[in-house]
């Protein structure tokens, strides 16, 4: 015959068992779907940092553009890289002769022509007016300076 002492002890550690059991499965159930929401939210995260700096860029581009007091003035003018050296062609002048006139450097006229760098709303303002001027005017202000 079985001690009861041993079959009580048995029948406790089943029963033990049986309740650590079902309280683990909920937590392996949670820590399951815990990580799966870390998961998603770094799938996110990943995302939204993307598109900082997508928009960091396009504000880097955004600030290069005249805002402001500065885009009232000039928002009647365009500028074309192409029709900037084709005028300047036109008026027979080199590029460190026109950046003279406009009072910048020659490599400023190279990037601006090369669609590299857009001029600044103060210099396109300079541009415009330099459309205004005939090749005698031209050559007028470079024997000026």
């Amino acid at each position: 015959m079985p001690n009861i002492g041993t079959v009580l002890k048995d029948e406790i550690t089943r029963v033990s068992r049986k309740a650590v059991r079902g309280e683990t499965q909920a937590l392996k159930k949670s820590v399951t779907q815990y990580r799966s929401q870390i998961a998603e939210l770094k799938r996110r995260m990943q995302a939204l940092e993307k598109q900082v700096q997508r928009l960091g860029k396009a504000r880097g581009r955004a600030a290069a553009e005249p805002s402001g007091e500065e885009a009232e003035e000039g928002s009647h003018l365009r500028f074309s890289a192409k029709g900037l050296a084709a005028h300047r062609r036109r008026l027979g002048l080199s590029a460190a002769a026109l950046a003279k006139v406009l009072g910048v450097s020659a490599l400023s006229i190279y990037k601006w022509e090369s669609g590299k760098v857009r001029p600044r709303a103060r210099q396109i303002e300079a541009i415009a007016s330099l459309r205004t001027m005939g090749k005698r005017e031209v050559a007028q202000r470079l024997e000026a300076q």
